[in-house]
């Protein structure tokens, strides 16, 4: 199976005020082509700044990154969820949606058409001329999520969607996420700090630790899809991703 992201001795540090400080080094991880990835660690460990590099957003101090993408114009490497929906506030829903289709050159008609899409996907369809202040939080972050699925993009980024929401929404959208990839095949790599979503999502979990940060741990998740909350296989990768966390924790 060919791999989407390929990431060789990657490393990265920031320099301020003649101070450097290392965030990753030596990083090398492959994901392939469908999979879903989470990242796990400890709170400034350098999740974010991982899927910040493979946006374009921060540049690594050594190493490659390559994404192979789609040679379809329709298509774009990347998009990213963020922890905040980040809606337009002028716009209403579908126009958020829609957004990220405009610089493309895309016809009115044909964006709005691949919204509408876009948003039965996420089961806002009936939403699509709301603005956003009527929307619920988990409603918004789903319209974030059609937004970035808009575009088409080959590897779908997500840093921490989830975390701002309820124990309810935050199941049921995590439900929802299961639904979408299984629909659109997906490749994602989902940066999360609780280890249940990562085990109950993902195929590989990575902890990254370390000061700088490097990949500790690799853990399967062999769980059969779709996933059930209560399969004995996610207990017990729960149960290695704690213990993987609670001994690179201790070793800082």
């Amino acid at each position: 199976m060919e791999s989407v992201i390929a990431i060789e001795g990657l490393s990265l540090a920031y320099e301020r005020d003649g101070h450097r400080t290392d965030v990753l080094a030596g990083l090398d991880l492959t994901v392939q082509q469908g999979e879903l990835v989470a990242i796990v660690g400890e709170s400034g460990v350098g999740k974010s700044t991982l899927l910040r590099v493979l946006t374009g957003l921060a540049k690594p101090s050594s190493g490659r990154v390559r994404i192979t993408t789609s040679d379809d114009h329709q298509h774009t490497p990347v998009a990213l969820v963020f922890q905040d929906s980040r809606l337009l506030p002028w716009r209403r829903v579908i126009s958020n949606v829609a957004f990220g289709l405009e610089w493309r050159g895309i016809p009115r008609t044909e964006r709005f058409e691949r919204a509408k899409k876009m948003l039965r996907l996420v089961g806002l369809g009936d939403l699509a001329h709301r603005w956003s202040h009527q929307l619920s939080g988990g409603q918004r972050q789903r319209v974030s999520l059609a937004r970035a699925l808009a575009v088409d993009p080959d590897v779908l980024l997500m840093d921490e969607p989830f975390s701002a929401l309820d124990s309810f929404t935050r199941e049921a959208l995590q439900d929802e996420l299961q639904l979408i990839r299984a629909e659109t095949g997906k490749t994602v790599l989902f940066v999360t700090h609780d280890i249940d979503e990562a085990a109950y999502l993902a195929d590989r979990v990575i902890v990254l630790a370390g000061a700088p940060a490097g990949i500790a741990a690799t853990i399967d998740v062999t769980a059969a899809h779709p996933r059930q909350r209560h399969d004995p296989a996610l207990a017990a990768a729960v149960r290695q991703l704690r213990s993987e966390l609670s001994i690179n924790s201790a070793a800082l």
